[in-house]
C-alpha cells in the first residue's frame, strides 16, 4: 500500500480528517506558466487561501482602476486589428487583445472570434478619443497629443472636447475608471465663454439625460455664471438654448432655485429680527 500522504487544495471545502501520522511539510506552488510556455518566479502561498487558477483570468469588475497587468501576460496575447473611424478619418489600429478584455463591449467582440482574422470594426467611435484609450489600457493614464496650454484658455473648446469625446467613448466601452479619469481632466481647463458653450452642446447632444455626473456641472456653471457670461456670447448661448431645450431648462432650474433660496434667507433673517423683538418685549413684562 502506498503510504505517501495525499494534499487536497480547495478553495471552499475543508479536507477530509486524516487518519495517519501527520507530516510537517512545506509546500512550494510549482511554477506557473505564461502563454508562451515560460514561467514566473515562485512565491510562497499558503495553501488554505488558495483559489483556482481560472479566477486568475477573469476581467477585473471593480470601478476602481484595475490591478495593471503582468507585460509577459499582454505582451504575449494575440495582437488584434482595430478599425476605427470611416470615411477619410478611418484609421487602423492594434492591440494586445488580454488588455482589451477590459471592456465588456470589446470582450464580446473578442469571443466572436473564430479561428481567422482578429479584427474589430468601430466606424461610429472618434479615432482620437480611441488612442487615447489605448493609451490609456497601457499606462493607465492619457495626455493629448497637443500641449495644453497652462496660461492661455481654450478659445474654440476643443481641449474641453478632447475629454469630453474620451469621456463617452468610456461610457459606451464600460470603463468607468477612464470616465472619471477624464471628467477630472475636464475641471482642469481654462476655456472662454464660446469654448464652454461649445462644450456644453456637446455634453448635452452625446450624454444621457440623467448623467448628472457630468451635466450638472455644466448646468451650474452656465446657471450661476449666465448674467455675466451670456454677454460674451450671447447669440452662441441663444442659438444653444432654442437647439437644446433642455440645457435652457437645466440652466433656469438653477437660476430660479438660486433666487428662492435668496427669498427664503432674506425671509427667514426677517423672521428671525421680528421673533427676537417679541421675546425681548416678553421678558420685560
Amino acid at each position: 500500500m502506498d503510504l505517501t500522504p495525499q494534499v487536497q487544495v480547495s478553495g471552499t471545502e475543508e479536507p477530509a480528517p486524516s487518519t495517519q501520522t501527520p507530516v510537517d511539510t512545506e509546500m512550494t506552488p510549482a511554477p506557473s506558466a505564461g502563454n508562451d510556455g515560460q514561467t514566473e518566479e515562485t512565491q510562497d502561498v499558503a495553501v488554505p487561501d488558495a483559489q483556482p487558477a481560472e479566477a486568475e483570468s477573469q476581467p477585473a469588475q471593480d470601478p476602481q482602476p484595475p490591478k495593471p497587468v503582468p507585460f509577459l501576460q499582454f505582451l504575449t496575447s494575440p495582437i488584434v486589428e482595430l478599425i476605427v473611424g470611416s470615411g477619410e478619418k478611418k484609421t487602423a489600429m492594434t492591440a494586445h487583445q488580454t488588455l482589451l478584455l477590459e471592456s465588456p463591449l470589446l470582450s464580446e467582440h473578442v469571443k466572436a472570434f473564430n479561428d481567422g482574422q482578429r479584427r474589430i470594426e468601430l466606424p461610429d467611435d472618434d479615432v482620437e478619443a480611441f488612442g487615447y484609450f489605448l493609451q490609456y489600457l497601457y499606462t493607465r493614464d492619457y495626455s493629448p497629443s497637443e500641449t495644453e496650454a497652462a496660461d492661455g484658455a481654450d478659445e474654440s473648446g476643443e481641449q474641453l472636447l478632447k475629454h469630453a469625446r474620451v469621456y463617452t467613448l468610456a461610457e459606451k466601452l464600460g470603463i468607468p475608471a477612464l470616465k472619471s479619469l477624464a471628467h477630472s481632466k475636464i475641471h482642469k481647463i481654462n476655456s472662454t465663454s464660446r469654448g464652454e458653450l461649445a462644450y456644453a452642446r456637446y455634453v448635452y447632444d452625446n450624454t444621457k439625460s440623467d448623467d448628472v455626473t457630468i451635466r450638472k456641472p455644466v448646468s451650474n456653471f452656465w446657471g450661476m455664471r449666465s448674467h455675466v457670461l451670456r454677454h460674451e456670447a450671447q447669440e452662441e448661448f441663444k442659438q444653444l438654448c432654442l437647439d437644446v431645450p433642455q440645457f435652457c431648462f437645466d440652466v433656469l432650474s438653477v437660476v430660479l432655485d438660486q433666487k428662492e433660496k435668496r427669498a427664503q434667507d432674506r425671509a427667514e433673517a426677517e423672521s428671525a429680527v421680528k421673533g427676537s423683538g417679541r421675546k425681548r418685549l416678553r421678558s420685560g413684562l
